[in-house]
């Protein structure tokens, strides 16, 4: 079967036009499949990996039909999102696919004064973007009202339950029409993603693009076995020696975030933090300054992990491996994306040995041991291939008898 083109899709040449301007040529795998179900009216489940063209493939079809359907002072279509870095992102798409229409678009967000989206809202809004928190505060202030929503889409569905939105989306999705078409995007298709799913959309078509926990082929993924203590050193010689692009660097914690970044800084690397102790305009400075090069490296916490679209990130660091080994698939999207090559590193100290085999048991991918660094510690070397051993001695042991363990499943 040939590949379709963005003219298959009956898109309208002012779309069509914003899209040759943004340099796409043809659809992504996601966007050629959820395309046309989006625009015959289906409900649609999206299963997909960061970094595939998830925001085209709802925002182009539902933008379609808002330039072809009755105007509204209020939002016609609604784009319900965890994060603010996310949010912005997903309204500065929605913006350039749109630029030669006469829609609107507005993004509501925590962090920032109240006064300037309540005035954009006043004035009239086609397209909404919004995070849960700061959407319910303004639909019971009733600045934000949902009466006339047409598309409602939830996107990064797991992230969402992740971050314990859950209730909040309920409640949102309380204010909304019941005659509506119902979009749902996820990274993972958890058992929990699934029942919000049923109690928002109605008969959906299902889309996967790749199947869950899968990683891009195009990432050389490396695992550096380190004493915790040498961690910043080994992350300041891969910097300086091994990193020619813009580098992302992961930490768990928002304390040993803005350390890693502080030490950079010592060190001459310009670096700089961002995580949610940063108010809205400070995280956006930072990441513009990374966006155009002014920062070579970026150090964040998980929250951000999906809401950071910069391109060329050549590597991206897992300081610290996470406690969710999901997690790890998000973090390491940032890079080889729209068809590049990636490299991605985690650190590994004698504490995350276990983590990172749930990594790889996730993934069915083993990292690549690199010994050829200043402080590879042998010692945890040996022991990531004791605990392996030991890992298929219980496995020979038990099989059969089951585990109520999440990694053991």
């Amino acid at each position: 079967m040939p590949t379709p083109s963005f003219q298959d899709f009956q898109l309208s040449q002012p779309i069509l036009k914003a899209l040759e301007e943004r340099g796409y040529e043809e659809p992504t795998p996601i966007q050629a499949e959820a395309i046309p179900l989006v625009t015959a009216g289906h409900d649609v489940i999206g299963t997909a990996q960061t970094g595939t063209g998830k925001t085209a493939a709802f925002a182009l079809p539902i933008i379609e039909s808002l330039a072809n359907g009755r105007p509204s002072r209020t939002p016609r279509a609604l784009v319900l999102t965890p994060t603010r870095e996310l949010a912005l992102q997903i309204e500065g798409d929605v913006a350039a696919y749109a630029k030669h229409l006469p829609l609107t678009t507005c993004v509501l967000l925590g962090g920032v004064p109240l006064d300037p989206q309540i005035r954009r809202l006043k004035s009239g809004v086609d397209f909404l973007i919004a995070t849960p928190g700061r959407l319910l505060d303004l639909v019971r202030q009733r600045y934000a009202v949902l009466g006339d929503v047409k598309f409602f889409v939830l996107d990064e569905a797991d992230r969402m339950l992740d971050m314990g939105f859950v209730h909040d989306v309920r409640l949102v999705v309380d204010e909304l029409p019941k005659a509506r078409q119902g979009l749902l995007f996820s990274a993972t298709m958890s058992a929990a993603v699934r029942s919000l799913a049923s109690t928002m959309l109605t008969d959906p078509q299902s889309v996967s693009v790749a199947p869950p926990a899968s990683v891009a082929d195009n990432i050389d993924q490396r695992v550096m076995y380190v004493d915790k203590g040498d961690k910043k050193r080994l992350l300041e010689h891969l910097v300086r020696e091994e990193v020619t692009g813009r580098t992302l660097v992961f930490t768990r914690t928002k304390d040993m975030a803005a350390q890693v970044a502080r030490h950079l800084k010592n060190k001459g690397i310009r670096a700089d933090a961002i995580h949610s102790n940063k108010n809205q305009r400070q995280r956006e400075r930072t990441l513009e300054a990374f966006s155009k090069g002014r920062l070579r490296v970026l150090v964040a916490t998980d929250i951000v992990a999906r809401g950071i679209d910069v391109k060329d990130i050549s590597h991206v660091i897992n300081y610290e491996l996470p406690d969710d080994p999901e997690a790890y698939i998000h973090r390491i999207g940032r890079t080889a994306r729209a068809g590049h090559s990636g490299v991605a590193v985690a650190l590994c100290d004698l504490s995350e040995v276990s983590q990172l085999r749930y990594v790889e048991r996730l993934t069915g991918i083993p990292l690549n041991v690199d010994e050829d660094q200043p402080f590879h510690d042998a010692g945890i070397a040996a022991c990531r291939t004791a605990a392996d051993r030991a890992a298929r001695i219980r496995s020979r042991a038990g099989r059969g008898r089951g585990s109520g363990s999440k990694w053991a499943r």
